[in-house]
């Protein structure tokens, strides 16, 4: 079990040193509890998946889509994602990077919606 931890934490923290620009941008208004107290983590494992943005205490998950998320490959494996994701209890939602770039304020405020 140790190695498959150990596997799980260094692919974490390598998609973390991978982030895209909207991640990054979505990260320094989550991080240290900025919105509204909550706790997000970035690149959590979840099963076979890694989640972009968990909110552990809210079960929240934060998928943020690039553009390439608009093929069907990529779409069909989200669907299979999110719906692990919601059979494991959580709730997820989706942003574009559109979206965080454009209206972070608007991104924000869905996800403290969300939250609460």
């Amino acid at each position: 079990m140790r190695g498959a931890a150990a596997l799980r934490t260094s692919r974490s923290r390598a998609l973390r040193g991978e982030q895209t620009d909207a991640e990054r941008k979505l990260w320094s208004a989550l991080r240290g509890r900025q919105l509204g107290g909550f706790k997000f983590v970035r690149q959590e494992p979840i099963g076979p998946f890694f989640a972009d943005f968990v909110c552990r205490d809210q079960k929240l998950v934060i998928e943020v889509d690039g553009a390439t998320h608009s093929t069907d490959e990529e779409r069909d494996y989200d669907r299979r994602r999110e719906a692990f994701l919601r059979e494991a209890g959580y709730r997820v939602v989706r942003v574009t990077n559109d979206d965080v770039f454009r209206n972070l304020d608007g991104v924000c405020e869905t996800i403290l919606a969300a939250l609460q």
